[in-house]
């Protein structure tokens, strides 16, 4: 259990770090990652969503501390992102391949982060079934 869990921290940790990363990037650079010149609107709302990608990143780094009972927080997180990356894939579907790192955050949207989200829920389960935790009262 004990190895599981720092696993799944590891984890976590290490792919909460791209959104943080990227998000902070956004933020600080706004649109400009083409180097074609935006609207003064465009930069604005690109700033906007790099805010939220960081945060997420963010709230994901705070379910690391006893991350097994973290599993509404990491669930709605999924959630959150999950759908993000379904917009992408509508914006693919209307107009087309995005680049090559576009690909790579859809990969993360669709696959790694609900994975990792089933891992905290095996994680959280055994915990359960260990310590004899019928329901982990938790905040979001």
């Amino acid at each position: 259990m004990a190895r599981q869990k720092k696993l799944l921290q590891q984890a976590v940790a290490i792919a909460a770090l791209l959104p943080v990363a990227v998000g902070l990037y956004g933020v600080l650079f706004g649109g400009r990652l083409t180097g074609e010149p935006i609207g003064i609107s465009a930069d604005s709302h690109f700033r906007y969503l790099s805010g939220l990608l960081l945060a997420i990143g963010l709230c994901f780094w705070s379910t690391l501390p006893n991350i097994e009972t973290k599993t509404g927080r990491f669930r709605l997180l999924t959630t959150i992102v999950v759908l993000g990356g379904l917009g992408r894939v509508i914006g693919l579907m209307l107009t087309g391949l995005p680049s090559f790192f576009m690909l790579g955050g859809l990969v993360m949207e669709l696959v790694v982060t609900p994975a990792l989200c089933l891992w905290q829920t095996y994680v959280a389960n055994r915990y359960a079934e260990e310590f004899g935790v019928t329901e982990l009262k938790e905040s979001v």
